[in-house]
């Protein structure tokens, strides 16, 4: 899980460096697309004796995916990366919550949601604009069907099959506007060699190690060091793109991590099934 976070989050700010090249959507193209290929060239997934609903909940996936991906890079042209990060931290937290009626959790939900209010009204002066925050939220809404959709692929296919349909289907949703947007340039072997390394660290790493974490890890661990997803992104904003950490983002960043961490501490822990269940 550390791995796969520090991969993802360094690997976005380095795409965050071609889009003046091949465009957000050109980029994420590049970035599925060649994921794709690996995996396929790799895993070799086969289709056959794949119940509907299983094929049904890759395909989801993959829309899920390219749709996430899209948004969040359209948000990282916009925002800090930090600030996209720590808005689009509120899907995951959002499934954590849902269907709680815990009073506590509604305290965790306050803080996140502070965190993204101080960032849309205060952070305007800092490189945050609404089309952004938009963008970001969109984003958020992907990684919370992400989250479920990826244990359901993640139970229901052996090794990666599920992982490498999914990003098939990914690259495809994608293409439309990553050729309108990259034209030309993704044809450049500079921006291709760029476009796999990106692929590397900000899919094909950090998925494949995220369902086979989720097949190991509790729910509390994962949720624990997924917390640490907006501080790793700033972290990363500062080193990369050499983005300022200013006092606002800061604080709105403690918020959101604190909040994850807090629901992820004080969550209610189920009793183990007995065998014979």
């Amino acid at each position: 899980m550390l791995g796969g976070i520090g991969s993802v989050q360094f690997g976005s700010a380095f795409a965050n460096k071609l889009f003046d090249q091949a465009g957000p959507a050109g980029v994420v193209l590049l970035r599925v697309g060649l994921a794709a290929i690996i995996l396929l060239a790799f895993v070799r997934p086969s289709m056959r004796g794949r119940s509907r609903a299983d094929l049904l909940a890759a395909l989801a996936f993959g829309v899920v995916l390219g749709c996430m991906n899209w948004a969040f890079y359209e948000a990282i042209d916009r925002l800090p990366i930090g600030v996209a990060v720590t808005i689009e931290f509120t899907g995951p937290l959002a499934v954590a919550v849902a269907g709680s009626r815990r009073a506590l959790d509604l305290v965790w939900v306050g803080l996140a949601g502070g965190g993204v209010v101080l960032l849309a009204l205060r952070g305007g002066h800092h490189g945050v604009h609404a089309a952004g925050v938009v963008l970001a939220l969109v984003a958020a809404a992907c990684w919370a069907a992400y989250i479920l959709l990826s244990q359901r692929v993640g139970a229901a296919f052996d090794r990666l099959d599920g992982l490498a349909i999914a990003m098939v289907v990914s690259t495809v949703v994608v293409t439309p506007a990553g050729v309108a947007q990259g034209g030309s340039a993704l044809l450049r072997p500079e921006i291709l060699a760029a476009g796999l390394a990106v692929a590397l660290m900000s899919s094909l790493i950090p998925y494949s190690l995220e369902i086979i974490a989720l097949r190991t890890l509790s729910a509390s661990a994962f949720g624990l060091l997924m917390s640490l997803e907006p501080a790793v992104a700033a972290l990363a904003g500062v080193i990369v793109l050499g983005q300022q950490l200013t006092a606002v983002v800061g604080v709105a960043v403690v918020m959101v991590v604190a909040a994850s961490a807090g629901t992820t501490l004080t969550a209610r822990r189920l009793p183990r099934p007995q065998p014979e269940a």
